[in-house]
């Protein structure tokens, strides 16, 4: 009876490391930034080792088009958590404002319109009592339309974006029998901003954060710092913890702040193909059952009678 009225709040947005590569993910006003045909696709195992730990699968592809001054995207996702799955396919449409003659400085309204198909399979729930009515058997199933929206400025040296995802978020509910089981679809707001330091011909600097948050779960701040060796090659590192920017009542008290530190890179094999690999390992006391997360990145731009030296800065 006690546990009956507890809930448990969670970030359910997959995370990650690699975000600055990964910007229309993040934010729809992000389609067609790098004014190039250009796909993309990212693959996460997180906290490898521990039974039902999140796996996630980002393909992107976005494109300037209209003398680069509309920006089109689509991405489709994939994440799996413990019983849970989720598939979310979004068209996102950017409107692009060049705010000099040099066309540099880049202010972008986005709009990412789609689908959310969220699942619970029952066979994967483990019950201490058979034929408990509350608990699924076999797989219920509900789609939902979902629209998020975000604003970037950038210039060849500093980018800053705020959004905001699941804006039309409702609950997973087939059955009233399966209330204990809902799955709430919460909005994510993200702000994200960098900067480019050139250190000299060979190196650059670049230093970024991430602040996550969905009004219930931790709020998420990620730090990064990347160097960017002879335009070929990036090395980067990744600090992640929790932040108070707001009371929130339903946390628990003596949660650990920290969440994960580790490594990002992403190598140029040709000027219009990069890869990427990042690892970071748990800080909390999870870092004491898996195995660290691993992340793979692929971006490939498809050159066209446009096509002009890739922007790698960002």
């Amino acid at each position: 009876m006690i546990t009956s009225a507890i809930k448990l709040f969670a970030q359910q947005d997959a995370q990650f490391g690699q975000y600055v590569f990964n910007g229309l993910y993040i934010n729809p006003a992000y389609a067609g930034y790098k004014e190039e045909l250009y796909l993309q696709a990212f693959a996460r195992a997180q906290w490898t080792g521990v039974r039902g730990a999140p796996q996630t699968l980002s393909i992107s592809a976005d494109e300037a088009i209209n003398d680069e001054s509309l920006g089109i995207g689509m991405i489709i996702t994939k994440d799996k958590i413990g019983a849970q799955n989720s598939l979310n396919a979004s068209a996102n449409f950017a409107y692009r404002i060049k705010l000099d003659r040099t066309e540099t400085n880049i202010l972008a309204f986005g709009l990412g319109v789609g689908v959310i198909q969220s699942s619970l399979n029952g066979n994967l729930l483990d019950p201490i009592e058979e034929g408990d009515n509350r608990i699924i058997t076999g797989v219920v199933s509900q789609t939902m339309p979902d629209v998020r929206a975000g604003i970037h400025y950038s210039n060849e040296k500093f980018f800053i974006g705020f959004s905001a995802n699941n804006l039309l978020a409702k609950s997973l509910s087939v059955f009233s029998d399966y209330n204990a089981l809902n799955i709430k679809i919460q909005p994510h707001f993200y702000l994200t901003a960098g900067m480019a330091f050139t250190v000299n011909e060979d190196f650059v600097f670049k230093p970024t954060f991430l602040i996550k948050d969905d009004l219930h779960g931790p709020t998420s701040l990620d730090l990064n710092a990347f160097l960017l060796i002879k335009e070929r090659l990036w090395l980067g590192a990744v600090y992640r913890t929790s932040v108070k920017l707001y009371p929130k009542d339903n946390l628990q008290r003596d949660l650990n702040s920290k969440a994960a530190a580790g490594f990002i890179s992403e190598f140029f094999i040709r000027s219009n193909l990069r890869i990427g690999y990042g690892y970071d390992y748990s800080l909390n006391k999870l870092g004491n059952y898996d195995y660290g997360s691993h992340e793979i990145s692929v971006g490939y731009y498809i050159e066209t009678k446009k096509s002009r030296r890739p922007k790698c800065y960002f």
